[in-house]
C-alpha cells in the first residue's frame, strides 16, 4: 500500500477524510506532528509557526535565512515520517516534497465555496460577508505559502494523482474511493521508487545538517552520493570542502560527497 498525502483547504473536510482513511487502512495519520518537530528544531514557538501558515510566510523573513531553514527542517521531518510507510499525511508541503515518487498517492480535496462559507459561519458564529472574506484570505495565503517557499501553486491540479470534489460525496464516500484507488498496482512501491525516495531522504538529512553553517546550500543525492551545491564560490574552497565532509561523514547511508567546489570525495 502507498503513502497518501492529502492537500486540503479550510472547511473542506480533508482532515476528517484523512483520519478516517488512515483508520480504515490501519495507517498512521500525521499533520500537526510535522509542525511540532519543525518548530522545536527551528526554535520558534509552535503557535507562531501555525499562525505563519495562515498569515503567509512573512514571519520566516524575520529570521536570517528563515525560509531556507524552515523548508529544510520540514522536508526532513516529513520524509522521515514517510519512510516508516503506511502514512496518511494531510496538510501543507506533502505534494511538493514527494513529487516523482510513484508509490506516494497525492490527493487534493476541494469543496463548494458556498458550503465552506456556511461552515465558517456556523463554527465562528459570524455573518456571511465576514466568513467569505476570511476564506478568500485563507486561500490566498495558502497559495502564497506554496509559491513563496516551494515555487509551486498548491491549487494546481497537476500536482495530484486525484482531485476529489466533495459536493455530493459524503466523507465516507470519499474514504471508500481513496481506499480503493490506493490499492491500484501503480501505487505499489517499486525498486525504482524506493531508491528515489531513499536518495531524497538522504539529501534532506544532509541538508538539515549543513543548513546552519551554509544557509544557501542546495542538496540532492544519487545512490548514496550526496551532491552539495553552493550559490557562490569561495576563495577558500578547500576549507569549505573539509567542513562539508566533516559534517556529513557520520551520516548513515552516505557513500561519498560531491560539491561544486570539490569534484568528488568517496568515504572508505
Amino acid at each position: 500500500m502507498p503513502v497518501i498525502t492529502i492537500s486540503r483547504g479550510s472547511y473542506s473536510k480533508g482532515k476528517e477524510i484523512a483520519e478516517k482513511l488512515a483508520s480504515r487502512l490501519n495507517f498512521e495519520c500525521i499533520s500537526r506532528d510535522i509542525l511540532i518537530e519543525t518548530s522545536e528544531q527551528f526554535n520558534i514557538p509552535e503557535v507562531k509557526l501555525i499562525r505563519a501558515l495562515h498569515d503567509a510566510p512573512s514571519i520566516l523573513d524575520r529570521f536570517t535565512h528563515g525560509k531556507e531553514k524552515y523548508v529544510a527542517y520540514i522536508k526532513k521531518a516529513l520524509l522521515e515520517h514517510v519512510a516508516k510507510g503506511k502514512i496518511v499525511y494531510h496538510g501543507l508541503a506533502g505534494q511538493f516534497f514527494l513529487q516523482g515518487i510513484s508509490h506516494v498517492m497525492k490527493v487534493r480535496i476541494i469543496s463548494n465555496f458556498d458550503d465552506r462559507i456556511k461552515e465558517e459561519m456556523k463554527r465562528e458564529n459570524i455573518a456571511e460577508g465576514k466568513a467569505r472574506q476570511i476564506l478568500i484570505k485563507d486561500d490566498e495565503e495558502r497559495r502564497k505559502w506554496g509559491l513563496h517557499l516551494y515555487g509551486l501553486d498548491a491549487f494546481n491540479a497537476n500536482l495530484y494523482d486525484l482531485v476529489l470534489h466533495i459536493d455530493n460525496l459524503s466523507v465516507d464516500d470519499a474514504v471508500s474511493i481513496l481506499a480503493h484507488v490506493a490499492g491500484y498496482p501503480c501505487f505499489k512501491p517499486t525498486a525504482n521508487s524506493e531508491r528515489e525516495f531513499a536518495d531524497r531522504l538522504l539529501a534532506a538529512r544532509a541538508e538539515s545538517i549543513l543548513i546552519e553553517k551554509f544557509p544557501a546550500v542546495k542538496v540532492n543525492a544519487k545512490d548514496g552520493v550526496v551532491h552539495v551545491h553552493f550559490h557562490n564560490s569561495s576563495s577558500d574552497s578547500g576549507k569549505i570542502n573539509e567542513q562539508v565532509i566533516d559534517l556529513l561523514k557520520e551520516l548513515e547511508g552516505v557513500k561519498g560527497v560531491w560539491t561544486n567546489l570539490l569534484r568528488d570525495h568517496k568515504f572508505e
